[in-house]
């Protein structure tokens, strides 16, 4: 307690001497007759070597920043693509150091070399086409450079990725992410959001994933007939918000499953091995090291953007639309953790873009492994296929509806 009094009380009197000490500056100018508007020389030559002093300061500071964190603090780039970006990034880094210093050295010199001196009037210098050509031109040369290069770097990542390359899709909603593999085929199955359901959550397309969402829809326990039973059943009393909440969910409903009927009908049984083979994994990204990716990405609901910080690979997820990109690892999580001394480290994959209030924990952990040990992982989760894993609980979990359905649909109306 006392020590906060000393505090305060220094704080106290160091504010009265500071109004003292102004209100005596006043005093000494109406002494000598100058305005407040009216600065000495010996105060000007002051001021232009206080300013000089500062410009050294100054520049001390920001190179030492450099020197003690880095060019960037991004770290070493663990792709292919990720070293080409951050040569850009440090090109660019480069050309707007050099403009720093050389506008701010100009800046600060001009201020000491022309001081005002008693009996020298300022230069007026309204014009000079020479001059502004200069600051006009040099920018824009400049700026091509650097634009065109950025195009260059653009069009290397947004390519086509090679016949080699292994397809991944990865799918975001709110707040997390789910990888799925091409499997044996290296092909993604197609989807189709209509067939979206508990068991089938990347909605793929296969006959057997059309009928169970066929059933589901008219027979769930929210389905068609329920709702249109509940509606004719007059031992049950309704209000009228209810009625046309039930309606209007009724109407949507009949719309979509006369589009899964036209999708059934379309549907070409020869495009499920695609989908059948496709291999699902949430909270880990396993990638090989020194094998090109390509990366589909898709959001359920809001718009997402998928971060590879270590990677140097960013791109939105678009509810409606699949985007895409693609990078090489370079870098074994392993050896990352011995180049960075962090048992620990990991990559991973985050959302860049606000998306809701448990945005900040929006993250997939991302494992590189060697070839040998991938290729090892990936015989593993060959017995873990969509088909294997996904569909038999599908299945499971639609036959007692259906069998509920029927006894319901055998029944009188009441």
């Amino acid at each position: 307690m006392e020590n906060k009094l000393i505090i305060l009380l220094v704080i106290i009197l160091g504010a009265v001497a500071i109004a003292q000490l102004v209100r005596v500056y006043e005093l000494s100018s109406k002494l000598r007759k100058n305005g407040e508007h009216e600065i000495s020389t010996r105060d000007n030559n002051l001021n232009a070597k206080m300013m000089l002093g500062f410009m050294i300061l100054f520049f001390a500071s920001v190179i030492y920043l450099f020197l003690h964190y880095g060019w960037t603090g991004r770290g070493e780039a663990a792709s292919i693509g990720g070293v080409e970006t951050d040569w850009l990034l440090k090109l660019n880094l480069i050309i707007i150091t050099t403009v720093f210093f050389f506008t701010n050295f100009l800046l600060f010199y001009f201020t000491f070399k022309y001081v005002k001196k008693p009996g020298v009037p300022a230069f007026y210098y309204p014009h000079n086409n020479k001059l502004e050509m200069l600051w006009t031109v040099v920018p824009a040369v400049v700026l091509a450079v650097i634009i065109i290069l950025g195009l260059k770097s653009w069009n290397n990542l947004t390519s086509m990725s090679g016949k080699d390359a292994v397809h991944v899709e990865l799918f975001s909603k709110q707040f997390d992410w789910t990888a799925r593999y091409a499997g044996k085929d290296n092909v993604l199955g197609k989807y189709d959001y209509k067939l979206t359901t508990d068991n089938n959550e990347l909605a793929l397309i296969t006959t057997n994933t059309i009928d169970s969402s066929l059933r589901i829809m008219m027979e769930g326990p929210s389905g068609i007939r329920n709702i249109q039973k509940l509606l004719n059943n007059r031992d049950t009393v309704l209000s009228d918000s209810t009625i046309s909440v039930l309606k209007v969910d009724l109407s949507r409903k009949e719309r979509l499953y006369r589009l899964l009927t036209q999708m059934k009908q379309n549907h070409n049984p020869k495009i499920d091995a695609s989908a059948w083979d496709d291999i699902i994994v949430k909270d880990t990204l396993f990638l090989a090291k020194d094998q090109e990716y390509e990366f589909i990405f898709r959001s359920k609901d809001v718009i997402h953007s998928a971060l590879f910080v270590h990677f140097r690979a960013q791109i939105n997820a678009v509810p409606g639309m699949a985007t895409r990109t693609k990078f090489t690892p370079t870098i074994t999580t392993e050896e990352m953790r011995q180049k960075k001394n962090d048992p620990k480290f990991n990559y991973v994959l985050m959302c860049n873009k606000i998306c809701g209030g448990a945005h900040y924990k929006m993250k997939m952990i991302v494992v590189v492994k060697e070839k040998a040990d991938y290729k090892e992982w990936m015989n593993a989760m060959m017995k873990q296929t969509f088909k294997d894993k996904y569909f038999p609980v599908a299945e499971a979990a639609v036959a007692p509806v259906a069998a509920a359905v029927d006894t319901l649909a055998s029944a009188k109306p009441m």
